[in-house]
């Protein structure tokens, strides 16, 4: 008994309503979002890591160990914080210990700094990482969805730039 015009009004799903806003709903939807994909997102990131031979990781350890093998150039501390918008320097050095202890990734002192750059075996790690990745999610990844993918990724670029500035203020 539902016309065209009642099926075109949905209303957004949100976790919290009380945070709606006239203003933009789609803000709560969107953060409502961000909350499940990045649950589903870590979880699956963790699990694809246990797969290659990394069991013990977390989801910061496993994004930090991603962004330490990235291009092939050493990073330092400050730097990987910076690219991936980790606020407390204490949580990343925690998981460059945690990854030096589990010979993924080493160091290498030049002067005062200290740069980190994966092992043999993190770059082992990260290319069995690749094959579980691409036979368990890019293999499902509908390619007509790539545009609208890369659509939602350049939203939430913008959108970190908002979060961040309303933190500060």
């Amino acid at each position: 008994a539902h016309n065209a015009a009642t099926r075109s009004v949905q209303r957004p799903i949100v976790s919290s309503s009380h945070l709606v806003s006239p203003r933009s709903e789609q803000t709560s939807e969107l953060e409502f979002g961000l909350i499940v994909a990045w649950n589903a997102f870590a979880r699956r990131a963790v699990r694809c890591m246990a797969a290659a031979g990394a069991p013990d990781l977390t989801i910061t350890d496993v994004l930090i160990l991603h962004h330490v093998n990235h291009r092939a150039r050493n990073k330092k501390l400050a730097d990987i914080c910076f690219v991936l918008n980790y606020e407390d320097t204490h949580v990343v050095a925690y998981a460059l210990k945690k990854l030096v202890a589990a010979e993924l990734v080493q160091t290498e002192k030049v002067g005062k700094e200290v740069f980190y750059a994966p092992t043999t075996q993190g770059d082992a790690v990260i290319a069995k990482y690749r094959e579980v990745r691409e036979q368990c999610l890019i293999g499902n990844v509908d390619t007509q969805m790539n545009s609208d993918i890369g659509d939602v990724a350049r939203t939430l670029r913008s959108m970190s730039g908002l979060y961040d500035q309303a933190a500060r203020a």
